[in-house]
């Protein structure tokens, strides 16, 4: 590295160790977002147990202009959780790069564009006063590639602070980023330590934890779907961990894979790793539909029940008009999650997904309603419990004895085993369409009981012991 080079990436560094960051108040640590106590494959948040419900309409939520009104609809609706990636490409008029243009139309990546960081603190704030959770993605692999790429201030061409060959980067990346052929993904000291770059990443990430290690409601994902090698996230897993607790914080990270198959070996670099990785996001789960959707959950939720850990899905795919399924999908794939034991679960935005559209308002208003009769971490997946069940008719999650939440995605009709829990139930519908309770009626256990949903569409019974 030339003395130039250097010189820049010391001041980067020392910019990124310059923190602005108050030593936590005692006992503050037990306030954050962390895994719940009592049942870990949930999260607690302010010292008390909380289902991570999401339905917003974009993934870089912080830029949107109308932030603050869009946040108080998803409250009214009781979503207490969002996306926000801090991918910058311009996919709309409003969204901004991090770093200054100068007046001769490149960027300088030492300076920083100050509104874009307004906004991020902006998002934090207005989100910590609603107690919603926000899950940080802070690299996307479809920011430099193809044409998100010509108009990067990383890419050289772009920016005052190097050239192609110094920096080893290409005037284009033609191909789906899929293929990891981007040398922005590789920088790191345990693949092609490119200082050079690295300092310029270092200052971003040192930037972004500047605002949001204040704030305890905020967990962090590398990166989005990404298919890059296991000791990228790794490193920056690391990273923002050492930061943290330099600010005598403690944080939960995670990275998630773009591999559609929860079971592919390449999921295990999370799963198989609960000393780096704090919880998994397996969203990717949502590319699959029926049966196997909620089989390949279950199996995950298998795999780590000797050290359990939340499984969060921040993309829920499936809307009208999308490419990854329909409307149907999508509740489908949102309810099987939530009955399955997922301790987050969020509507993508349009149109891959239902964002804060009517039905997936809808929906989170009626597991609320759930919730207030049943809390998700007191059962527990149980289909056996069921019979006369057709492939993707019904989902059960129980507590025998106590609670059972029945889920139909179509109307229908089930047994429910109760032979082994006599004595009376209240069965309580609500009408997932509507958002709202059904009928009310009473049934006697100790024998199967017909559960049948009241018409078509998508219900979901609660039944407890009074």
């Amino acid at each position: 590295m030339s003395h130039q080079h250097r010189s820049a990436f010391a001041a980067l560094v020392i910019m990124g160790v310059c923190m602005a960051l108050a030593r936590p108040a005692m006992g503050e640590n037990e306030n954050r977002i962390r895994p719940y106590e009592k049942n870990p494959q949930y999260w607690q948040y302010k010292g008390q147990p909380v289902l991570l419900l999401g339905a917003s309409k974009d993934d870089s939520l912080f830029q949107i202009p109308d932030l603050k009104e869009h946040l108080d609809a998803m409250q009214a609706v009781g979503a207490n959780y969002i996306r926000n990636t801090m991918s910058d490409r311009p996919d709309h008029d409003f969204e901004i790069y991090p770093y200054k243009k100068l007046e001769n139309g490149k960027y300088d990546l030492k300076q920083w564009n100050e509104e874009y960081w307004n906004r991020f603190s902006n998002m934090l704030q207005w989100t910590a006063e609603r107690d919603i959770i926000v899950q940080i993605e802070v690299w996307d692999r479809f920011d430099h590639a193809r044409d998100n790429w010509l108009v990067h201030p990383y890419n050289p061409k772009n920016n005052v602070n190097y050239t192609y060959e110094e920096s080893g980067f290409a005037q284009t990346y033609p191909d789906h980023p899929g293929a990891n052929k981007q040398p922005f993904f590789f920088t790191t000291p345990q693949q092609r330590n490119n200082q050079l770059l690295l300092g310029y990443q270092q200052a971003f990430v040192s930037k972004l934890l500047s605002y949001s290690l204040k704030y305890n409601h905020v967990l962090y994902c590398m990166d989005n779907e990404t298919s890059g090698e296991e000791a990228w996230g790794a490193y920056w897993a690391q990273f923002i961990k050492d930061k943290a607790r330099e600010a005598g914080k403690e944080v939960c990270v995670t990275e998630m894979w773009d591999d559609w198959d929860l079971t592919a070996e390449r999921h295990g670099r999370t799963l198989n790793h609960p000393e780096r990785y704090d919880f998994a996001d397996v969203s990717q789960n949502n590319q699959k539909k029926g049966q196997i959707h909620w089989d390949n959950f279950q199996w995950v939720r298998q795999h780590i029940k000797a050290k359990p850990r939340p499984l969060n899905t921040v993309k829920t795919y499936g809307a009208d008009g999308g490419r990854f399924g329909d409307n149907q999908d999508g509740l489908e794939r949102w309810w099987r999650h939530v009955i399955g034991g997922a301790a987050s679960a969020r509507f993508h935005r349009p149109d891959s997904g239902l964002g804060l559209s009517k039905p997936a308002a809808n929906a989170v208003r009626a597991a609320r309603k759930l919730e207030t009769l049943i809390k998700a971490w007191d059962v527990e997946a149980a289909n056996n419990l069921l019979s006369q069940r057709e492939d993707n008719e019904a989902y059960l999650a129980a507590q025998p004895g106590k609670a059972y939440a029945l889920y139909f995605t179509n109307g229908g009709e089930v047994g429910l085993d109760l032979t082994q829990a006599p004595g009376k139930y209240d069965l309580r519908w609500i009408d997932i369409a509507r958002g709202e309770w059904g009928d009310k009626q009473t049934i006697e256990g100790g024998r199967i009981v017909k559960i049948k949903a009241p018409g078509k569409g998508h219900w979901v019974a609660a039944i407890v012991a009074p």
